[in-house]
């Protein structure tokens, strides 16, 4: 075996941000993301994820936010509109919202 020729337990190398297809992004930021978040109507929903998206985008206008209720008044979906910097903002974003205590689903 020559010295230029890798070993079979040598892992191979991890790939470039160019042609690693997770990093890919067919989002322009920065840019407006709107998010719907969707749980049960309680007291305090819709502050707690205000709350949220301010820890993520200061620059969040709490004037737009979009509220529609169930049909039978039980659930509230709340959209938001942040603004995107980047992928790993909106992961955890996303992630953020969706293991909040008052949070059943997130789009």
């Amino acid at each position: 075996m020559t010295s230029d020729t890798p070993s079979s337990n040598t892992p191979p190398a991890p790939p470039d941000a160019a042609s690693d297809p997770r990093k890919e992004s067919l989002i322009e930021y920065p840019s407006l993301f709107p998010i719907k978040v969707m749980g049960v109507k309680v007291d305090g929903m819709v502050q707690a994820i205000t709350h949220v998206a301010h820890q993520f985008d200061p620059t969040f206008d709490a004037s737009t936010i979009e509220l529609r209720e169930s049909r039978g008044g039980k659930y509230i979906g709340v959209t938001i509109t942040v603004t995107a910097t980047s992928r790993e903002q909106l992961d955890e974003l996303y992630r953020t919202l969706s293991t909040h205590p008052m949070v059943k689903v997130v789009l």
